[in-house]
């Protein structure tokens, strides 16, 4: 989006305007989960900028498609590199695109992402603590990861991999981060106040407003799939009602009894269950990162439920 505020692309853009490789995208037409055979057509139109800001590029994920699931076995394959899973703009898909972006912004910026996102977001923001490293003097504050084991409930610790204390290349659009609670909240607290926190501003105010209205049309976000159950249950709340802003999911009213948020509050998660939302009605955001798998599990959505409650009821 400050790329767009620059002009240096429009949203309806398409994606081979600045990536090779996009310009004769195909669709899988038809796929034979017994042998992972297929067949695939030309796509009906060209991905934008749009599509893969709000996941209706056709771009999926293996963990929650049995197609890229099945597709990116053998030879390491970017999802991205894949047919499509349906047109661009036909339904709503999670997956991959995010990182699509990224490479787009490294195109244009001529910047690494972490280069850039210090200097445009995190640096401006006064958020000290974010970055695709940790410095060594700061990694015992990195908490451990967990599985969460069906039957007894009991959590087992995932395997620890090295956590780099300086930037190192490859930078990903959709993933590698650290951060905290803090950070995450400074960076909230831009949204609510309309690109602001104190006397910086990341974004105009029109910016903040587009990118939390429907975005999709007359799609609706769709429950996913869990093709990788180690790694997911099927998600995400709102499927089937909710709509895709840019970048945040738009839930479409409040879900249930106990004063939780409002309609409209803008949402999204990570992985290992780090989850947030802002609440532009009530002027008011909350994150909660908890580090466990499966992504979605009924323990990390009561959780969730319950931080929420505990808050909102406290409100009334």
């Amino acid at each position: 989006m400050i790329l767009v505020e620059e002009g240096k692309l429009k949203l309806d853009d398409p994606v081979s305007k600045f990536l090779p490789g996009f310009e004769n995208l195909r669709v899988v037409e038809t796929f034979r989960e017994t042998d992972g055979s297929y067949e695939t057509r030309p796509a009906a139109r060209a991905m934008t900028i749009r599509h893969v800001l709000t996941h209706t590029s056709g771009i999926g994920y293996g963990f929650s498609s049995t197609i890229v699931n099945r597709l990116q076995a053998g030879p390491d394959k970017h999802e991205w590199d894949l047919p499509l899973l349906h047109d661009p703009g036909a339904r709503w898909t999670y997956g991959a695109g995010t990182s699509v972006l990224g490479l787009i912004i490294k195109k244009l910026t001529g910047k690494s992402l972490e280069e850039y996102f210090q200097e445009r977001i995190f640096r401006l923001l006064g958020m000290v603590d974010t970055s695709y490293a940790v410095p060594a003097e700061k990694q015992k504050r990195v908490p451990s990861s967990y599985r969460h084991l069906d039957g007894d409930g009991a959590l087992q610790p995932r395997p620890s991999a090295p956590i780099p204390s300086t930037p190192t290349p490859p930078f990903y659009g959709e993933s590698g981060l650290y951060s905290t609670a803090r950070d995450y909240g400074r960076f909230m607290q831009m949204f609510l106040n309309g690109g602001r926190l104190g006397h910086a501003r990341s974004l105009s105010a029109d910016s903040v407003r587009l990118m939390g209205q429907n975005q999709i049309g007359a799609v609706f976000v769709a429950l996913q799939p869990a093709a990788d159950p180690a790694s997911t249950r099927p998600f995400p709340l709102g499927a089937g009602h909710d709509k895709l802003g840019l970048g945040f999911q738009i839930g479409s009213a409040a879900p249930g009894a106990g004063g939780f948020r409002s309609p409209g509050s803008l949402s999204w998660a990570g992985l290992v269950n780090t989850r947030f939302w802002i609440d532009p009605q009530r002027h008011l955001c909350g994150v909660v990162l908890m580090q466990f798998l499966p992504f979605y599990d009924d323990g990390a959505i009561r959780t969730l439920r319950d931080f929420e409650a505990a808050l909102y009821q406290q409100l009334q």
